[in-house]
């Protein structure tokens, strides 16, 4: 007798390369590439994106602005959704940021991980400076997530 165990990021492979992924944004999602984020991992339901350290992404103050940080947030969340289900297609349905305290000068690191995987798929991303492990914000998203037979990989 052997007990069901749900598919996790250290049992099974990943749905899409990073390179794979980097095509598709480049053919279908064009826009990803004016905030020059960087996807640096992807697994089964992880993701890490780097946003590098430019003065357009700052607001005044020297810090980094919050859309550019949803933006980052949005993105690497959106490799861990591919990652786990292979579905390109998946959008967004919530997204909520918690600022937790000023970002500090230079990249900012962020890593996603999945809750729950299916057609409504929850995850969380830690967003942090690329010299210190303090967390600059927390954000929760929920994705929709097309059946396998409609989605295109």
């Amino acid at each position: 007798m052997s007990a069901y165990t749900e598919p996790t990021a250290a049992t099974q492979p990943p749905r899409i390369s990073v390179a794979d992924f980097q095509c598709l944004l480049a053919e279908q999602h064009p826009f990803a590439e004016v905030l020059g984020i960087e996807i640096t991992d992807i697994g089964y339901g992880t993701a890490r994106a780097v946003l590098p350290a430019r003065d357009s992404h700052q607001r005044l103050g020297g810090i980094v602005a919050g859309p550019m940080l949803m933006g980052l947030a949005d993105l690497v969340l959106y490799a861990a959704v591919v990652g786990a289900t292979g579905q390109a297609n998946a959008v967004t349905a919530s997204l909520t940021i918690n600022f937790l305290r000023k970002s500090p000068a230079g990249a900012i690191i962020a890593d996603a991980r999945l809750l729950k995987i299916g057609r409504m798929t929850a995850g969380e991303v830690l967003l942090h400076g690329e010299h210190s492990s303090e967390p600059v914000a927390h954000i929760v998203s929920t994705w929709s997530v097309p059946a396998s037979h409609h989605a295109q990989a």
